[in-house]
């Protein structure tokens, strides 16, 4: 018995070394990526790159905190992932907003530097991507931050898709559309995380503070 619960301990701590090993990683990526979208959408004028923009705020606020949390309580980790839920509906307002004031101030948005940066931006999130998945399972912390991740493949493809449809019919229409659905992504994912993290705190068991 001794030796089992010892084995077992060695195995949480190395899975825990490891999910902050990647966390770690992943969270320096989207730090970059984040400072490069910000340029990108100001130079470019992209309602879509500007989701992305907020979309990796978010995520590096994610990561951050999952890191935090690594080795802490199923309840602490659910509190975090209710937090992460609530980020992302946060980067949803913020998107509708600018896509409210974009339909009163219309544009075509520089497509060279739109695409530029949804490939670099869809490069990133793929390396993060296929470091996250082999950690997915591991528990609701590792859980709710490959849902950001996957959330970022959407958002490359769905970028560099508006990109090649603003450059075909000269138009910021449908930089504006990739907003839209993008917006709808971000709050079916944020509900998921929601009811997901809702469902572990309301697990019976003690509720110690984080």
């Amino acid at each position: 018995m001794s030796d089992c619960c010892c084995a077992n301990t060695i195995e949480t701590a190395a899975l825990e070394r490891r999910q902050r090993r990647v966390l770690a990683v992943v969270l320096a990526i989207n730090v970059a990526t984040f400072v490069m979208m910000v340029a990108a959408a100001i130079l470019s004028g992209s309602s879509a790159l500007l989701s992305g923009m907020l979309d990796n705020l978010g995520d590096a606020l994610t990561y951050a905190l999952s890191f935090a949390v690594v080795g802490a309580t199923a309840k602490a980790k659910a509190r975090v992932a209710l937090f992460k839920g609530l980020l992302i509906t946060a980067a949803a307002l913020a998107v509708a907003g600018q896509i409210g004031w974009s339909l009163f101030n219309p544009g075509v948005p520089v497509v060279e530097t739109m695409t530029l940066a949804a490939v670099l931006n869809l490069g990133a999130n793929g390396v993060c991507l296929a470091l996250l998945t082999p950690l997915r399972d591991t528990d609701i912390n590792m859980a709710s931050v490959w849902e950001c991740s996957r959330n970022d493949i959407f958002d490359g493809v769905a970028v560099i898709a508006a990109a090649g449809a603003v450059w075909i019919f000269q138009s910021g229409w449908p930089d504006l559309l990739i907003a839209a659905a993008l917006l709808v992504l971000f709050l079916r994912s944020a509900l998921r995380v929601v009811r997901n993290a809702l469902a572990e705190l309301r697990q019976p068991g003690p509720h110690p503070s984080v």
